[in-house]
């Protein structure tokens, strides 16, 4: 009843979770924007709720740091102007170690690797998405929602570890140009620009700090190891299979990360989870699913 309310212009979905699928669909089907703080809503439910969205004429606003920087960097792009998404990921806590050094604390010291990835180096978040980025698997969920937010096709969806984490995202256009969103890290940008769009909100300086170029320093970039983040690769197979095969791979990683985080499974077991749930589903996967079906 609230997210179809008929004094509500936009709602705001960020109830973690498929529990957050329904409030959504309700309020898309009321005629109202949508600003997405919900992974679930678009990596699950990308299969019911992009037609769903197209039908009622409504539109999609990203609250997430990536999605936001994209959203901005296409304004004003003409159509077919977008060539290629580029989303930047600090590369988490174990940026710095190689996959030697995670295996040996994964033998000798599981609780040194454990205290490891739920702590972040550059954002203050929950256990839950500090040990998402940490595997990587946050830049995978990603990837998908870039998916069915813009429409691009996997192969022209790229990931590159940006430690510093001033470059949200980038887009390169169809004449090979490259625009990219800058901020110092901090969400209520993002969350600003969702609710105040297509204006733009003057902010006082003493609260919102301005990007000092100088302060910032050095930007470096580097490629993913698919070794030592095999989520990249589980999460374009799950992205390019479609249909459910998405929402069970958002799923086990959900329930992978819990048993992690109560210490029942190691670090590399996240892993293996997500792959043996996946792999088991392609012999049940809905290509065209209801929101039945997804939920």
């Amino acid at each position: 009843e609230v997210a179809r309310h008929p004094d509500c212009e936009a709602v705001v979905t960020g109830i973690v979770g498929c529990a957050g699928l329904q409030p959504t669909v309700e309020a898309i089907k009321a005629g109202k924007d949508i600003c997405l703080a919900n992974k679930e809503t678009l990596i699950a439910g990308g299969p019911h709720i992009v037609p769903l969205i197209e039908k009622h004429g409504v539109k999609i606003l990203p609250a997430d740091s990536e999605h936001s920087a994209l959203f901005q960097c296409i304004q004003g792009l003409p159509e077919d102007g977008l060539r290629r998404i580029i989303l930047t990921a600090s590369g988490g806590a174990f940026r710095d170690y190689s996959l030697d050094e995670m295996r040996f604390l994964a033998e000798n010291d599981p609780l040194a690797l454990h205290a490891k990835a739920t702590t972040h180096p550059n954002w203050d978040m929950g256990a839950k998405i500090t040990c998402d980025s940490a595997t990587l698997m946050n830049k995978s969920l990603e990837v998908i929602e870039a998916h069915y937010l813009y429409g691009t096709s996997y192969d022209d969806i790229d990931v590159v570890i940006h430690p510093q984490s001033i470059i949200h995202s980038m887009v390169e256009t169809a004449d090979s140009s490259v625009l990219a969103q800058l901020g110092w890290p901090d969400m209520r940008l993002p969350i600003l620009y969702t609710m105040s769009w297509p204006e733009r909100v003057m902010c006082s300086e003493e609260t919102w700090p301005r990007l000092d170029f100088i302060k910032m320093g050095d930007l470096t970039f580097k490629e993913p190891d698919t070794d030592k983040y095999p989520s990249l690769t589980l999460g374009y197979a799950a992205g390019r299979d479609g249909g459910t095969m998405t929402g069970v791979f958002s799923a086990a990683n959900e329930q992978a990360v819990a048993m992690f985080l109560d210490k029942q499974i190691g670090y590399f077991d996240i892993f293996a989870v997500i792959e043996k749930a996946c792999e088991k589903h392609k012999q049940e996967i809905v290509l065209d699913p209801s929101l039945d079906d997804i939920v």
